[in-house]
């Protein structure tokens, strides 16, 4: 084969991949958008769980800022009619009404994530258990809501500005103090004995996981909403479609803003198919390679090569990627770059030149 019949097949090869790749990476088109009426994603900062006094983000190394954010958290909340000024634990946890409430009167985007109870009731929670925010080391879908309504978010003696539940002494069978139920440090600890069934309500103030109806009645369309779907099992199968369903029907009831995100394609791809109307979002994080070949398909995802898969009108990507290539390049492309999480003025200096919407916690964001 000549030296001219190499170059050829090479550059052939070459606008192959190049093809492919701008094919993979495509959000969703200009004329899809026009035909569906899709709206364009509100321009506002975006509380991320809610404005919270305790919960994700709040750790020692964004102290600095922390502290106006948690009492703003606070002043809101009280605004919203949720706790009292004398109420020494916090008021407005993560992904609770109170932390939705004074987001809303705050005036920010709320940021929040959905998960099925065991008795298929659509609830707001991030983690798939109550470890973290709780002590209580049981998933959110072998619970009832019911259940959930007696599990008080960072119950005492968490403090506000608390990150994680500290450690709570569980008795074994013969009283003995042998194990914790969580660890502030991030490491989990099973429970020594049995967690309490929570027969009736603690007494008190407290909040506790909520129903995505009434978040949505707290919200009443005063700000907008980016709700992600969480798709943590390893197969598509009927508890997804289950979620997607449902929080659909709610949402599609919903007269107020509001957008659609997840990590999962797929869950893009069943709006794309059910309810092509809604703004969607792809989530990622950048990967690289030596670890990324683990997981190929994570790798893809993260490189936004399966956005075929979803064509998604916005991308939410962690803020320290937002030069990566496939960022750049799917900017050009026409998605809407948002990133994630921002915790500090500072961060939101670096992120300002790639993104343009913003997911926050942990500081007052000024522009």
């Amino acid at each position: 084969m000549s030296a001219t019949h190499i170059l050829r097949a090479a550059l052939l090869a070459g606008a192959a991949g190049v093809g492919a790749t701008l094919w993979a990476i495509a959000p969703r088109s200009f004329n899809d958008k026009r035909r569906n009426y899709v709206p364009a994603l509100p321009d506002v900062p975006y509380a991320h769980r809610g404005l919270h006094d305790a919960g994700s983000g709040l750790t020692p190394r964004y102290a600095a800022e922390s502290g106006e954010y948690v009492a703003l958290a606070r002043r809101m909340a009280l605004r919203a009619g949720y706790g009292t000024a004398d109420f020494t634990g916090p008021l407005a946890p993560e992904n609770s009404l109170a932390a939705f409430a004074a987001a809303a009167e705050a005036g920010y985007g709320i940021e929040l994530d959905l998960q099925l109870t065991a008795d298929g009731q659509v609830v707001v929670v991030h983690d798939p258990d109550l470890r973290r925010v709780a002590g209580d080391p049981r998933r959110i879908e072998d619970l009832t809501y019911e259940a959930l309504t007696w599990i008080p978010l960072f119950p005492a003696p968490a403090k506000p500005g608390d990150s994680k539940v500290k450690p709570v002494p569980q008795a074994d069978a013969t009283g003995n103090e042998t194990a914790t139920v969580a660890a502030a440090s991030g490491q989990e600890s099973a429970p020594a004995a049995a967690v309490p069934d929570y027969p009736e309500a603690p007494e008190g103030y407290y909040q506790h996981v909520p129903l995505l109806e009434d978040v949505l009645r707290v919200v009443g369309g005063r700000v907008p909403l980016i709700v992600e779907y969480k798709i943590d099992h390893p197969q598509w199968g009927e508890y997804e479609e289950e979620l997607m369903a449902k929080g659909n029907a709610l949402l599609s009831a919903y007269h107020g803003p509001y957008v659609i995100e997840s990590f999962n394609p797929l869950a893009l791809r069943w709006y794309k198919e059910h309810n092509p109307s809604v703004s969607r979002g792809q989530l990622a994080a950048d990967r690289d390679l030596k670890t990324g070949l683990k997981e190929p398909g994570k790798l893809l995802a993260a490189k936004l090569l399966l956005d075929n898969v979803g064509r998604p009108d916005f991308i939410a990507y962690a803020w320290q990627g937002g030069s990566t290539p496939q960022m750049r390049l799917t900017r050009r492309l026409g998605a809407v770059p948002v990133s994630w999480t921002i915790r500090s003025q500072e961060e939101l200096a670096q992120a300002t030149p790639w993104f343009d919407r913003h997911i926050f916690e942990s500081f007052v964001p000024r522009s």
